[in-house]
């Protein structure tokens, strides 16, 4: 076998256990042996979040179906720090780019709000659940962040748990930058807020402001696009007290 990062990744929502076949839904059928031209024996990895990562044999069914039949374990299952992402959600494309930067930076929950100046009026959580799992496939995730239905801001800071921080991007305020914030932080679960084009309406930014856990931060001198300041925040938490001390996984080769 040559280096597992030429041999396809994929999630599975199913059990993995050594010799119990598995099926693979239609897609990811086509995908393996029609796109990929495997055969029965060609080698799979699989993950689920929960059981680590498997080195599998594929076994084509009849018609256009297939299985994957785990051998063994190649990585053990780990966790992703538990930071959940509120966003408003922006046009089709940009809602896309920001839910797979999410998935490819760390983040174990994401949360789209509803506020006076979201551009979108409908989230399709299916659709960007599917965006979430093709990115932890293609960036050796060992879990796929929840993508939740959309709630009205005011839902989601009232649900906030006590205790947590929930960092709020404030470009229009007198926040603090979030690195010179970050410096204080302990680590642990916490929530990044992150406004819509236009930014929260005067209303929402005193909501916002009242609330116990926020911590108000800056980004910078200059004003950032939506899906910009996801990626910049995002970089900022983990490169502070995320996962970003740990190494990166190298895919192992061998002879199989």
């Amino acid at each position: 076998m040559g280096a597992m990062s030429s041999v396809p990744r994929l999630f599975i929502d199913a059990d993995l256990a050594a010799g119990a076949a598995t099926p693979v839904s239609d897609n990811q059928a086509n995908y393996l042996l029609r796109v990929m031209r495997l055969s029965e024996g060609d080698e799979v990895r699989v993950f689920n979040g929960r059981d680590g990562e498997w080195l599998s044999r594929l076994r084509p069914e009849s018609g256009k179906r297939a299985s994957i039949v785990p051998e063994r374990q190649t990585r053990p299952q780990v966790e992703t720090p538990d930071l959940t992402l509120f966003f408003a959600p922006l046009k089709k494309a940009r809602t896309d780019f920001v839910v797979e930067k999410a998935c490819e930076l760390g983040v174990r929950r994401i949360q789209p709000v509803m506020t006076e100046r979201t551009q979108s009026s409908r989230v399709r959580r299916d659709r960007l659940q599917s965006v979430v799992i093709e990115a932890a496939e293609q960036t050796e995730r060992m879990d796929v962040p929840e993508v939740f239905d959309d709630i009205t801001l005011q839902a989601a800071l009232e649900a906030w748990p006590d205790g947590q921080p929930l960092y709020y991007c404030d470009e229009a305020g007198d926040a603090r930058p979030m690195r010179n914030v970050l410096e204080e932080a302990r680590g642990g679960a916490a929530g990044l807020l992150i406004g819509p084009e236009g930014g929260f309406s005067p209303k929402e930014r005193d909501w916002i402001r009242k609330h116990p856990n926020i911590q108000p931060v800056t980004l910078g001198p200059r004003i950032l696009r939506a899906e910009t300041a996801v990626v910049a925040a995002l970089t900022l938490w983990q490169s502070g007290v995320g996962d970003w001390q740990e190494h990166p996984y190298l895919p192992e080769t061998g002879n199989g």
